[in-house]
């Protein structure tokens, strides 16, 4: 199916590379406008790539989810250049691991800042331009295996997915009276270029050689496969378009047979 996404304009956020840039490439070749949003002043090289392809379909907005004042500017500047955001990709986010005894105060504010905050207010953000502008819009989120269960190094990211996904079971609820859905995708281990930071994290905690987390953690999942960004491209389309009209409030387990629901 082509166009499913034709007339909607959706914000990714996270969009520089791995999962928020396979979500913008898969938008755009579902025929919706995008705002792709980063960190950087400027657009990462494949996403550069993608814009000079794409310049009437996709623009590039710098800005950090975890300040008010930038998720204002950035919701801003979409409308701005493509109208009423319809679709919201909600994806940034920050990882890090410690032994619970010495998780500190500094890794739990950032992780908590982005994955928390930033998620919370930049969908907030976005639900309340649309229900201005009385847009039937859809909201996804981006969660993660690790908020259906702790984890012995992670406590600080898996609660912080945790709550990714008790925000979208709440805003689901308060949006379906605006005919607005809310959803989460979450993913299980994805080969992403955030992984080589990931694992060796694994490798400094765990005594591991670098490399050794990554492929222990793929030949576990049922699948026998880490999974790749389009896997949950192709999950961000569904819940994006009219073939998920009836579907809210509910958190996607897209990880090869990991967590079961």
């Amino acid at each position: 199916m082509a166009d499913q996404l034709a007339a909607q304009h959706a914000l990714i956020t996270g969009a520089g590379g791995g999962i928020g840039l396979a979500v913008t490439q898969a938008y755009l070749a579902e025929g919706a406008r995008c705002t792709a949003v980063d960190l950087g002043a400027a657009p990462p090289p494949e996403l550069a790539e993608l814009i000079a392809v794409h310049p009437q379909q996709v623009q590039y907005v710098a800005a950090d989810v975890s300040q008010a004042d930038s998720i204002a500017a950035m919701v801003a500047a979409a409308r701005a250049r493509f109208g009423t955001v319809t679709v919201l990709f909600n994806n940034a986010a920050v990882f890090d691991l410690a032994p619970l005894l010495d998780a500190d105060e500094r890794s739990y504010q950032r992780i908590f800042d982005v994955n928390v905050k930033g998620l919370f207010f930049t969908m907030q953000a976005v639900l309340k331009q649309m229900v201005a502008d009385g847009a039937r819009g859809s909201v996804i989120n981006l969660a993660s295996q690790a908020g259906r269960r702790g984890e012995a190094l992670v406590a600080h990211y898996c609660a912080s997915k945790a709550a990714v996904i008790s925000y979208t079971q709440s805003a689901a609820l308060a949006m379906a009276p605006h005919g607005i859905r809310v959803n989460g995708i979450s993913p299980g281990v994805v080969d992403t270029p955030m992984w080589a930071h990931v694992d060796a994290l694994f490798a400094k905690a765990e005594g591991l050689p670098l490399g050794e987390k990554k492929k222990a953690v793929g030949l576990a999942v049922p699948l026998g496969r880490m999974g790749v960004p389009d896997d949950i491209a192709g999950a961000a389309v569904f819940l994006a378009s009219p073939a998920a009209a009836y579907i809210t409030a509910q958190t996607l387990n897209v990880d090869g047979g990991n967590v079961m629901s």
